[in-house]
């Protein structure tokens, strides 16, 4: 993997880590975000899980991306920010190439684009922006939700297990979530108040979940922890934009962009809540809007994405 060990943090956690003995290293560490230098500013990027719309997942295109660009500055300087578009479908069959180009140093922020490219064409364009930690009188930030701890709410295997055990479930429902049970998702999930995904009742679009990578990372490395997050943000976000259609046949979903902006010092391994919300959808797109909290309440990442969406003019009769 590309080594951004060097750029260390020691403040960038919040307290010690959480215990988890029975944790190995992070697969996102070993694996998922590994990139393989091949010449200065390029690197190659392989793939380890693959939804089931069989196009790359984004979220490792955007952490794959930001590991690049985070390989290229120097180590006094961490993102602040990045926004994405995402121009083409991921192919999972064939590796993705890096390219960084290094736009500018300055002596608080220094600016790097990187093309994810498959086929010789890019798929990926990402702008990313790294700033020299400073000190400032000028803080404020909104107010965590109160919600229950992560002990006390069930994992999404647990859930899945629960819905697979209703009598009343349709058959393609328990289907989709057989499938669901065989992927290797490398994070951990809690929602908080799971939307009812199968009764096709539309739902206020905004949903709240805890989540941590699966295995251990390690404090030492607050570029890496931003990388991860990038993967995490991705995952289930642009959903909540359906919430409020969920009586609609889905057709299609794609992501056009996805913007973040890291705030405070965090811990991927650790759980966030994530607070997620849409405010509007609209011509075939929906945007959605998204904050990373710490446990103790300190808001770490704000992100953005908007999707495509595609469904069917006639809703289905739900059978349940």
């Amino acid at each position: 993997m590309v080594n951004m060990a060097a750029s260390s943090q020691s403040d960038c956690v919040n307290g010690p880590a959480e215990a988890k003995p029975s944790d190995l290293r992070s697969v996102l560490v070993t694996s998922v975000l590994n990139l393989e230098p091949l010449d200065k500013d390029l690197f190659r990027g392989s793939h380890y899980w693959v939804p089931k719309t069989q196009r790359l997942f984004g979220g490792q295109i955007v952490g794959q991306a930001l590991v690049a660009a985070a390989s290229s500055v120097s180590e006094d300087v961490y993102v602040h920010s990045l926004h994405c578009y995402f121009v083409r479908a991921g192919d999972p069959k064939v590796p993705a190439l890096y390219q960084v180009e290094r736009i500018r140093d300055g002596r608080s922020f220094c600016v790097r684009s990187v093309k994810a490219i498959q086929h010789g064409v890019p798929i990926l364009i990402c702008q990313a922006s790294f700033q020299q930690l400073q000190e400032s009188p000028l803080q404020h930030q909104f107010t965590m939700p109160t919600v229950p701890p992560p002990e006390d709410l069930l994992s999404r295997e647990e859930l899945i297990n629960k819905y697979l055990s209703d009598p009343s479930l349709m058959e393609k429902h328990k289907l989709g979530l057989h499938k669901l049970t065989a992927e290797e998702v490398p994070i951990q999930i809690k929602p908080i108040n799971p939307p009812d995904m199968f009764r096709l009742i539309p739902q206020e679009p905004r949903q709240m979940f805890w989540v941590r990578a699966e295995g251990f990372i390690g404090p030492e490395n607050m570029h890496l922890h931003c990388c991860v997050a990038a993967y995490i943000s991705d995952y289930a976000f642009i959903g909540t934009a359906l919430l409020p259609h969920l009586q609609y046949r889905l057709k299609f979903v794609a992501s056009l962009d996805h913007s973040m902006w890291f705030h405070s010092s965090f811990r991927a391994d650790e759980w966030m809540l994530y607070e997620c919300e849409s405010h509007w959808a609209g011509n075939s797109r929906g945007l959605v809007q998204g904050r990373l909290w710490r446990r103790d309440g300190v808001l770490a990442v704000t992100c953005a994405q908007e999707g495509v969406f595609r469904v069917r003019k006639d809703p289905p009769v739900s059978k349940i």
